[in-house]
């Protein structure tokens, strides 16, 4: 059996579920590179030891996708069909089905419900806090009206 690469694996995906661009794939195998990381799982070793769980993936996703694309990040991944934590999930599971990923028992698509609202994890951190706009002074160039 000749082995697939990453990318003809990708493609076979794609015909069989058009939902998420090719680029979501991508990111997320670099998401989970980073997760594995992150929670200081061993490259090497048993499956069992470098294992990340569904929510601790997200956690991983959130964070390495808001250091790649910042305050774009939710509009990133909406081009990408990417909409909720359950996406990813969906992801997860077509890179399982088709032998790219492992699984344990234990995993499940339901891991990845109820992650985190998309404008809370990616615009949010964006947005001005409540105290910089009670800080907001009046333009130096724009006077105020007399009374």
């Amino acid at each position: 059996m000749q082995k697939v690469s990453f990318a003809e694996a990708i493609e076979k995906i794609r015909q069989q579920d058009p939902r998420y661009a090719e680029d979501a794939y991508y990111f997320l195998r670099e998401a989970l590179d980073f997760s594995m990381k992150l929670y200081k799982k061993p490259q090497h070793g048993s499956a069992k030891d470098r294992h990340v769980s569904g929510q601790e993936l997200l956690e991983g996703i959130r964070q390495f996708a808001l250091e790649q694309f910042g305050p774009l990040t939710a509009t990133v991944l909406e081009y990408w069909g990417v909409r909720r934590g359950e996406d990813f999930g969906e992801i997860v599971f077509n890179m399982v089905e088709t032998g790219i990923l492992g699984q344990t028992d234990k995993d499940s698509r339901a891991d990845f419900a109820g992650g985190y609202e998309f404008h809370e994890a990616f615009a949010k951190p964006f947005l001005p806090s409540k105290k910089a706009a009670a800080k907001k002074r009046p333009h130096p160039l724009r006077q105020e009206p007399a009374q």
